[in-house]
This record gives C-alpha cells, sequence and structure tokens, in this order.
C-alpha cells in the first residue's frame, strides 16, 4: 500500500514538474504568463519587412507620433500600456481593416487584454488611418500573420 502510495506521489510531482516546465517556455514572446517585464517593455518580437510599400511609411510616421506610446515601436505593445497589434488576435480575419479606422474615431472597450480602453484619436485623418493599417498589416504579414 505504501508502495502505491508513493508511485502516486512520484507521478504527480513528475507530472507538476512537466507542467511547470512546458508552461515557462511556451511562448516566444513577451506575452506569455509567466514573463516578468518592466513597465513599458515591449511585448512582443518583431521582425521587420525588408521594406516597406509608400503608404506603410507614411502610415510608420502616423503610427510613431501617434500610437506607439501605447502600442510600442513597430506595433510590439508596451508592458502596462497597450498591447502588441503584431499579434494574432490582429489578423485581418479577426480584426478587419475598417477596426482599426473606428477604434480612432471611437475608441474601443477592453475586450481582448487587460490595459483599460482605449479613447480615441485626435488629429488623425481617414488616410493617416489606413497608412497605419498598411504599416501593421505589413509588419504582421513580416511575422506570419496574415
Amino acid at each position: 500500500m505504501n508502495k502505491n502510495i508513493a508511485i502516486s506521489a512520484a507521478a504527480a510531482l513528475a507530472a507538476a514538474a512537466a507542467y511547470f516546465v512546458y508552461s515557462s517556455t511556451g511562448g516566444k514572446d513577451a506575452t506569455s504568463p509567466r514573463a516578468v517585464l518592466e513597465p513599458g517593455a515591449p511585448l512582443a518580437e518583431v521582425q521587420l519587412p525588408p521594406e516597406l510599400s509608400e503608404t506603410a511609411m507614411t502610415g510608420k510616421r502616423a503610427f510613431d507620433a501617434v500610437c506607439a506610446d501605447c502600442h510600442g515601436d513597430n506595433a510590439a505593445g508596451r508592458n502596462g500600456m497597450g498591447p502588441p497589434l503584431v499579434h494574432k488576435i490582429y489578423e485581418p480575419s479577426h480584426h478587419g481593416d475598417a477596426a482599426f479606422l473606428l477604434a480612432v474615431r471611437n475608441g474601443v472597450r477592453a475586450h481582448h487584454w487587460k490595459f483599460g480602453n482605449m479613447p480615441a484619436q485626435q488629429g488623425l485623418t481617414d488616410g493617416d488611418v489606413k497608412g497605419i493599417t498598411q504599416y501593421v498589416r505589413e509588419l504582421q504579414r513580416a511575422n506570419g500573420i496574415n
């Protein structure tokens, strides 16, 4: 009987250890649950495309001026401030291009992340948002998000 208890305890311990190792190494980006980051640190590793289209270059300038404070350089997100846009949640089939325009115009209630609500953004034209969206889409494609 004690032998069965010892075997069961050893199996449970091994399973717990395997779970811990698996879950602590599971994510390749900083959004994995076990990551410990400084406030404002990037939340994702973003590979840059070899080049950007003209529209995306214009969008990058607008993104850097208005969006990067919360969404980070190259849309990598910022810990405690805003989510990465180079993330599968924002792939075109889940958040179409129109969602970016609506987010800028109306703001967004928090629903995927715990950063709080995004306020509407002032000073961006529809053309600016089109460029920003193109910039984000090109970053996403360079990172395997289509």
